[in-house]
């Protein structure tokens, strides 16, 4: 073989790794299995789409809230703020969207219509056939918005923290992913979690309501299925319009809370403007010196803020 023959195929074998170095290392992370599931705090449902974890908190006989999580933190990011709102005699449920922490990683277009269904088939498997207070922080904002506008009926109050789908910025690798369809699943597996992690760690110096916050959120992102399934959000209930949503909520008389962060940078302040727009009749509340995180750093002062929620019993549970 001549030695340009030889290069070219080192050139090419060269290729073919670095396209391949990704989804290798992808198929390597470890899985999320039955047996870590049943030894966490917390049940599992057996569902449509594959096992959901999920956790009650609160009196047996209290009203119904649920809290859904964001984009890449699962449901243990609500730790505190579902502690103060048993505590205000709420029945709280929390649980893992597909994806994350300990539910399955089901494929397929993670949009409203997907994680309307996990809710939905989460509440059918736990009885609750009334109205309830419905949370959603980050992405979980837009998860909820979407199902309050779906299922009118039984949302009794809505409470968004920093909530997704009114504007936001995820940064340049999560972008790129999803403007580049051919090549958006090697970037996400390639360098999302790095990045990522990357992120995270200037985020240690943070005060933090949850022990270990960071190394926690850097363990979700080394486990397999998490990487495509961000990328499935952000190509799916990420980029909804949910301007409809938004003035259904509004036309339904749906009391709706919305807390922000003032400096945060992920969903920025303006959403307040824009969600204003689309629903005059929704309160905003502005923490002070807030960014994103203000979930697990701003804990006091976003409970004060959820002490105004009504805890009534709806009489048709």
């Amino acid at each position: 073989m001549e030695s340009g023959q030889v290069i070219g195929w080192a050139v090419l074998s060269a290729g073919t790794a670095l396209v391949a170095a990704p989804f290798i290392a992808e198929a390597f992370r470890p899985r999320v299995t039955d047996k870590q599931r049943a030894s966490a705090p917390g049940q599992v449902a057996d569902l449509p789409n594959g096992p959901t974890w999920f956790q009650w908190r609160g009196p047996e006989d209290g009203p119904v809230a649920v809290c859904v999580h964001g984009l890449t933190t699962p449901s243990f990011v609500w730790g505190p703020l579902a502690d103060h709102l048993a505590g205000m005699g709420f029945r709280v449920l929390t649980y893992d969207l597909y994806g994350r922490g300990l539910s399955a990683r089901p494929k397929g277009e993670q949009d409203s219509t997907f994680f309307n269904a996990q809710l939905a088939a989460l509440l059918d498997h736990q009885g609750i056939e009334g109205g309830f207070t419905l949370l959603g922080y980050s992405m979980g904002g837009a998860i909820a918005t979407g199902f309050a506008a779906a299922h009118p009926s039984r949302v009794q109050q809505l409470c968004l923290i920093a909530p997704a789908g009114l504007g936001h910025d995820l940064g340049p690798v999560a972008g790129m992913a999803i403007n580049h369809p051919n090549i958006g699943k090697w970037m996400m597996l390639g360098f999302y979690p790095r990045s990522l992690r990357r992120g995270l760690a200037s985020e240690r110096g943070l005060p933090s309501a949850i022990p270990n916050m960071v190394d926690l959120q850097m363990a979700e992102s080394r486990k397999r299925g998490f990487a495509p399934a961000i990328l499935s959000s952000l190509r799916g209930i990420m980029d909804e319009d949910l301007a409809p949503a938004h003035r259904a909520i509004c036309d339904a008389g749906i009391p709706t809370l919305a807390i922000w962060g003032e400096t945060d940078d992920v969903i920025p302040l303006a959403g307040r403007d824009r969600l204003t727009e689309l629903n005059p009749e929704a309160r905003n509340v502005v923490i002070p010196g807030a960014g994103h995180t203000l979930a697990y750093t701003h804990v006091t002062k976003v409970a004060r803020v959820l002490d105004t929620l009504q805890v009534a019993q709806d009489t048709a549970r």
